[in-house]
Parts: C-alpha cells; structure tokens; sequence
C-alpha cells in the first residue's frame, strides 16, 4: 500500500483526507506539527508527503528540508495563502509541487499520482553492491549473502542516506535532526544504538566494522570497499 503523510495543523482537514484517501486506497498518517511530521517520516518512510507551510513552531520548509536530507519521496506542498516567494523556498528546499487551498479531493489524487509518476520514472539509484551485501535504494531492500535483512525504519534512513553519500562523512548532528526532528542533535546516544544494531546485521565483526564506520568529532560514513 502507498503510504502518504499529511502534514497539517487543521484536525478535521487531516481527518476528512485521511478518509478520502483511504477510500482511495491509500494509506494515510497525519501530522500536526513539524516536529511530530519529521519524527513519523523517519517512522513510516512514507511513499509521498503532503506538507502545510503554516505549522506552528517550525515551518513546513523546514520539514521539507529535513525530510528532503534522507528522502525522494515526493512532497506536495498546501497552503491558503502562497506567495511567489513562498512557493520558491518550497521548491527550493525540495517539494515537488503546490497546491492551494481549498481544493478538491480528484484534483489532489491528480497530483498525488502525477507526482508519484514522475518519482518511479526518474527512479531510484542503481542497487548498491558491496561483495556479500546488496542495498536496492528504490525497493528498499537489503540482502546479505542472499539472504534478506529486515530493518526498522530509522536503520533503513540511515543505511539508506549514507549508501547514497557513501564514502562521504555525513555529520551525527545532520542524522540526528532529519531522523528524531529539532531539538535532538546533541542526542547522539540515540544515533548510536540503531547504528550498533545495523552493524549487527551488516558487518562481519560489528566490534570492528569495516561499512559503517564512525568518525570520531565528526560522524559516519559508510564504505564500499
């Protein structure tokens, strides 16, 4: 099932389109603020994000700019009232497409399945192959010697946005902020246990690990060689 996250602070706006796409077949998560909007994508890795500008506390570009660290998924952006300017730092931070306020609900499935078109025809980057281990960026799978590894949600973000960088240090304050949201970059405690249990999963020796290896001051990367 396509899972889609509406990001709004309006309680029966998100209520009324969790129903109207669900009788559409999709599978809806809502978010009423920021925070709680980058914490659940980590969560649910959804497949398309429906992003309001108007939340309180963070706007939704800084949503969009989060997510956007470790996700393609498309992001429609709504909002009642979008500027010129607006719709340039939306875009600019990585949304896909806008929609204004109000609209009606065949004309967002339109955009729904237009954007999720156009994602699946650029596609996702070739799967990564390391010897034993394979990472397919676009299906979200990982096999290990053949055989499939399951993830959580948080293991596959980071495995996933340091396989796309791979060979480059991505920084434990970056990681901690697009996965647990504002407010968590000095949580590195958090960082470090899921990426203890992916080394448990991926490396030979976990206690010396050869992909997911830690910088130390500076963060993690991950190794093809």
């Amino acid at each position: 099932m396509t899972t889609i996250l509406v990001v709004d602070d309006d309680h029966s706006l998100s209520r009324a389109l969790s129903k109207g796409l669900g009788a559409h077949g999709y599978g809806v998560v809502t978010a009423l603020t920021a925070h709680e909007a980058i914490s659940l994508a980590a969560k649910t890795y959804p497949h398309l994000l429906m992003v309001d500008l108007g939340l309180p506390q963070f706007s939704g570009v800084e949503v969009i700019t989060a997510v956007r660290g470790w996700s393609s998924a498309p992001i429609i952006v709504t909002s009642t009232r979008l500027q010129e300017d607006q719709k340039v730092s939306a875009l600019e931070a990585g949304a896909d497409d806008y929609l204004m306020k109000p609209f009606g609900i065949n004309e967002l499935l339109a955009r729904i399945r237009a954007a999720l078109r156009r994602r699946a025809a650029l596609g996702e980057e070739a799967v990564v192959d390391t010897g034993d281990l394979s990472i397919d960026l676009g299906s979200r799978h990982v096999r290990r010697r053949g055989e499939t590894i399951h993830l959580s949600p948080k293991e596959w973000a980071i495995l996933a946005e340091l396989t796309r960088l791979r060979g480059d240090v991505v920084g434990e304050q970056e990681l901690l902020e697009q996965l647990w949201g504002p407010g968590y970059q000095d949580e590195s405690a958090y960082l470090k246990t899921v990426v203890e249990c992916l080394r448990e999963k991926l490396e030979d020796d976990p206690g010396a690990p050869s992909r997911l290896v830690f910088e130390p001051g500076v963060g993690y990367r991950f190794d093809v060689d």
